[in-house]
């Protein structure tokens, strides 16, 4: 344990700072995430890479590798075109200007849309509670990424709530309820078939008379319902807005990697329906591509804050371009935490 700002902090068990910046840790969970990424699909130009020659089986190559990876065709032709432009005279400058072109697409969207997170160092925090709405399709693994969350926040010393507010679901009302015994937070709750926008209500007032410091709330996904479930995210929304007049600190969209290029179509209609802040990308050790995070960069401008990189409560490590795109290549990360 150490001594913050005058409080008690405890030492994340993984040792992965999930809200202070990347470490050594995290690039390695990083890495070890997406090695399946790495060996199936991206494997396929490493022995390109180690020739001289700059051939055009390697551009077809690395377009074919971009656009199977998730990346999608526009992104990939831009990338290819950047790279393509700068001239490159051996197939390893190939591979480092593509890198490069690669972190620059995902850190032009860094900059901080919400009120918590990417913030620069000594940002001022707005006043407690911080409020999170957590919003995704079904299965995506909203309930465990607050779950996840909720483990961060309290190794750094803060007490959290969350609402369950997927009320269409009552197997989510449960699975929250579940992670809420688990890991000893406090979870509001109503029964199934309640209005969602009255659980944030309450999950929030809730936090605000027992001096908890952060809220977490949870929302239905069934896309199949489209209109009705973006008119209930809004509604949510401006009720959370009207008990905290800044509204939502941060609005997190959980995407599973292994989506596709679905995953620009959930990205679109969450950000029209409640403003999108920030990107979990989940499910990230198994067959996933990944390569969607760069055309949600190049599209919507939305910055990846976190990655699932395992099954358990610790296993989520903050996103870094340069650790990603450097994992996908091969290459090691190189900078220091």
């Amino acid at each position: 344990m150490s001594a913050r700002n005058g409080r008690r902090v405890v030492v994340w068990r993984t040792r992965v700072r999930l809200f202070g910046g990347r470490s050594k840790e995290s690039d390695q969970a990083t890495a070890e995430a997406l090695e399946r990424t790495r060996t199936s699909i991206f494997g396929r130009v490493t022995g390109l890479f180690g020739a001289s020659d700059v051939t055009d089986e390697l551009w077809d190559t690395l377009e074919e590798v971009l656009i199977g990876a998730d990346t999608g065709v526009e992104t990939t032709f831009e990338v290819l075109g950047r790279v393509r432009a700068r001239n490159p005279r051996r197939s390893d400058d190939v591979r480092r200007y593509l890198a490069e072109e690669l972190v620059a697409m995902l850190e032009s969207a860094e900059a901080p849309r919400g009120r918590l997170w990417g913030l620069p160092e000594g940002a001022e925090m707005p006043s407690r509670p911080w409020v999170v709405l957590v919003v995704g399709v079904n299965g995506s693994g909203k309930t465990t990424a607050i779950g996840r969350l909720a483990y961060a926040y309290q190794q750094e010393g803060r007490t959290v709530m969350a609402a369950a507010g997927d009320t269409f679901r009552a197997a989510a009302i449960e699975q929250l309820q579940a992670w809420g015994e688990r890991l000893k937070f406090d979870v509001v709750a109503q029964g199934q078939g309640a209005d969602p926008a009255a659980v944030a209500f309450d999950a929030i007032s809730a936090a605000q008379a027992r001096g908890h410091d952060v809220v977490l709330i949870d929302t239905a996904g069934r896309l199949q319902n489209k209109q009705n479930l973006m008119a209930e995210l809004s509604k949510t929304r401006r009720v959370i807005e009207r008990h905290v007049e800044r509204g939502p600190d941060e609005v997190l969209l959980v995407l599973d990697a292994s989506t596709g290029q679905n995953g620009l179509s959930q990205a679109r209609h969450f950000t029209e329906a409640v403003q999108v802040t920030s990107v979990m990308l989940t499910k990230l050790d198994g067959t996933a591509k990944g390569g969607i995070v760069f055309a949600i960069a190049r599209e919507f401008g939305l910055p990846v804050r976190f990655v699932g990189v395992g099954q358990r409560e610790g296993d989520l490590a903050p996103f870094d371009p340069r650790a990603f795109v450097a994992s996908l290549l091969g290459e090691p990360a190189g900078a220091e935490a």
